[in-house]
């Protein structure tokens, strides 16, 4: 059982963890706090991969303090040998009074293992229920982690701006800029923490776009493999993807038998082109590459696309005070290769939240909640 002062100690696990989302992947979050009657002895988190796991950085600080000492954790303790030694083994060696976790590990090989250890060793441990907030916010925390380790492929989010009329773009495919530059900011944000940037060929050709995570504070260490679902090969060497390859890579998904010679001209500028059947076989060649969470910059067509495929999981949609009034101009969605004749059976949410930043409304959904 939990009570307020646990819960307080818990948001701070969910706090520190967020310091490895830039750095941390393929490995998850995670976050914890050591403390006695209630005050913090120590804290960790994960950094990247090889360091050491939340756990061991704040055993370490703890030192002596940790015997008899609670401790709070985002993600059950690993029980298993990798690149660190196993943080269940450093528990049970620092002597310490309790465990509180927010969520199991779903890795296969981990899951739940690390709990038994820390019960087979007398040490008591408290898993908070999966319903809770702190529970929920957890699991949304490691998305791609939980993506990878149970759908196996990557989380896949849709990022998109709109008029008040729900256009994302005027009928020439004019889309600079419908979001104002706060809103924008956040969006360089989110490509920081993603294992990849995904667009379509429309957006690659209309856009030209560079989708690097820029402006960013504290400056961005590694750049997300950017990716063009492009079927034809159409990219030119002129776009300011191929311009830009130095900053990070990039990737371009075809058809297989697209054009040799266009393959070969989008080569030749040191994208790398691969062939792959649909969007389904192109996340799974992502996911082989360890690339945990996508962030999808497209248009309507691949958006659509994605959400047809059953692919999408969640949408970030940044509603602009403007109205274009064309029915002409495209919209969120486009072709799904489904319809829905009643509202009775149109696709809840499993949750939403929103946020006003700067003039423009910051819709935050989610299509399913990550396992």
């Amino acid at each position: 059982m939990i009570d307020d002062a646990d819960r307080l100690l818990l948001a701070r696990t969910l706090e520190l963890a967020e310091r490895g989302s830039r750095t941390a992947a393929p490995n998850p979050l995670v976050g914890c706090v050591i403390a006695r009657h209630g005050t913090v002895v120590a804290e960790g988190w994960h950094v990247r991969p090889g360091e050491p796991h939340a756990e061991a950085m704040a055993l370490e600080v703890a030192q002596e303090g940790a015997r008899d000492a609670t401790v709070y954790v985002t993600l059950e303790p690993c029980a298993h040998h990798g690149r660190t030694p196993p943080c269940s083994d450093a528990l049970i060696a620092a002597g310490v009074g309790r465990v509180v976790v927010l969520s199991n590990d779903p890795a296969p090989h981990a899951s739940g293992k690390g709990l038994l250890q820390l019960v087979d060793a007398g040490i008591p441990v408290d898993v908070v229920d999966d319903d809770d907030p702190l529970a929920l916010a957890a699991r949304r925390q490691n998305a791609g982690f939980r993506s990878a380790m149970t759908l196996g492929r990557p989380h896949v989010t849709y990022k998109a701006a709109q008029t008040l009329d729900g256009r994302t773009a005027t009928r020439t495919g004019d889309s600079r800029w419908i979001s104002g530059a706060e809103a924008r900011a956040h969006v360089h944000e989110l490509r920081a923490r993603a294992g990849a940037v995904l667009v379509g060929s429309g957006t690659a050709l209309t856009d030209d776009p560079e989708l690097t995570a820029r402006d960013c504070d504290p400056p961005v260490e590694q750049q997300p493999l950017r990716v063009v679902w492009d079927r034809s090969a159409r990219l030119g060497a002129a776009s300011r993807l191929a311009q830009t390859v130095s900053r990070g890579p990039v990737l371009l998904l075809c058809a297989p038998g697209a054009d040799a010679s266009r393959r070969a001209a989008v080569a030749e500028t040191g994208i790398e082109v691969v062939e792959v059947a649909d969007l389904a076989a192109g996340l799974n060649l992502l996911h082989a590459r360890d690339i945990q969470s996508v962030l999808c910059e497209g248009g309507a067509g691949l958006a659509g696309a994605l959400h047809g495929a059953g692919l999408l999981d969640r949408m970030i949609v940044v509603i602009a005070p403007k109205l274009l009034g064309d029915p002409l101009a495209p919209g969120l969605l486009g072709e799904t290769g489904t319809s829905t004749a009643q509202m009775a059976d149109a696709m809840s949410l499993a949750a939403w939240s929103s946020e006003a930043i700067g003039d423009d409304l910051w819709i935050d959904a989610w299509l399913r909640e990550p396992r």
